[in-house]
């Protein structure tokens, strides 16, 4: 597949420091037009020193991608593996420092572009036309057990290649001694679940919990390291495009989707701001219809604004009255 996106969008001037100068790392950067190629092109382009183009099966984007950096002057270097597999994970190690002048990178973006196709939970399969009534059982169980098997994989890419590949990275930074940020990507379905996706709502709930996760684990080298998390609402892929005109979709979040260099534009930003204030936030992305947006004009109607909201999850601990009045007691 040819690399389609729009380079110059990824150019933003006013956001250079976020990127410049740093060695980056963007699991999940090989899928043209998708999330982590955004972030692969807002880092390159704004002056990063290298960027890692992490890919699994996408490897033909992959280089491509690569290639377009390269052709723009960035340092820019494929990376194949599957987080999933820890010994693959930790067969790239050497190969990515090597790349980065011997140093581990100093950003590791942890992106996944991978969701699910949706669940008939509670609807049949429309019937087709001569079925028997065996052959229609068979496929039934058979597509509720792929639905399984793409929920396992999100989990187990989203949960532990996420844990494996940030723990790798920010025992690399501890050991050189040179201080590293890690972003986690999520959802805004992490907090508020669409319907028919649960294991990607459950991934990305989890991603929530893996920056307290990191610092509990680094100890006392946990300041070395910092560490926020993205939710993000839909942006256009290759994953949502088929959604992009299905307002009961993606319309409960947004007045519509965002092209990737929006979504990478306000990323910049965030990243621009000082370590010490994002360090173990959570942040989400909300998209509004901007105020001068007519929508009886094609020019401004799909105009938005976008703003960072920093999200704080509590537990809201309550007695359970029975069981204080009479808790079990043992010697």
């Amino acid at each position: 597949m040819a690399y389609t996106a729009p380079t110059d969008a990824f150019r933003f001037a006013e956001y250079r420091r976020a990127a410049e100068g740093r060695r980056v790392l963007i699991t999940g950067a090989g899928k043209d037009g998708g999330i982590g190629q955004a972030f692969a092109l807002s880092a390159g382009l704004n002056g990063a020193a290298s960027v890692g183009v992490h890919f699994h099966r996408s490897y033909e984007d992959g280089f491509d991608l690569v290639d377009r950096l390269r052709d723009e002057g960035v340092h820019a270097f494929p990376v194949q593996a599957d987080v999933t597999n820890l010994r693959d994970l930790w067969a790239i190690r050497s190969y990515v420092m090597d790349q980065m002048g011997g140093l581990p990178p100093d950003l590791v973006i942890c992106n996944s572009g991978l969701t699910e196709s949706g669940y008939n939970l509670g609807r049949t399969l429309r019937p087709v036309e001569g079925e028997s009534t065996s052959l229609r059982r068979a496929r039934v169980r058979q597509h509720f057990i792929d639905n399984l098997e793409q929920s396992r994989l999100v989990l187990d890419t989203k949960v532990d290649g996420f844990l494996a590949s940030t723990h790798l990275w920010a025992g690399e930074a501890v050991y050189a001694g040179t201080p590293a940020q890690i972003v986690y990507v999520s959802s805004r379905q992490a907090v508020d679940p669409g319907p028919a996706v649960p294991g990607y709502a459950l991934s990305n709930w989890a991603v929530l919990q893996l920056p307290k996760v990191l610092k509990v684990n680094l100890g006392r080298s946990a300041d070395l390291v910092s560490c926020f998390t993205l939710l993000l609402p839909f942006v256009r892929t290759g994953m949502t495009n088929e959604y992009a005109g299905n307002e009961r979709v993606f319309g409960r979040w947004q007045p519509r989707m965002l092209e990737p260099y929006e979504m990478a534009k306000a990323f910049m930003a965030l990243l621009a701001r000082p370590t010490e204030e994002t360090d173990g936030a959570m942040y989400e992305l909300t998209v509004y219809a901007a105020s001068d947006a007519d929508q009886s004009d094609p020019a401004t109607s799909s105009a938005v604004e976008l703003f960072w909201n920093r999200l704080t999850l509590s537990l809201d601990q309550q007695p359970v009255h029975w069981s204080q009045a009479n808790p079990l007691h043992f010697t």
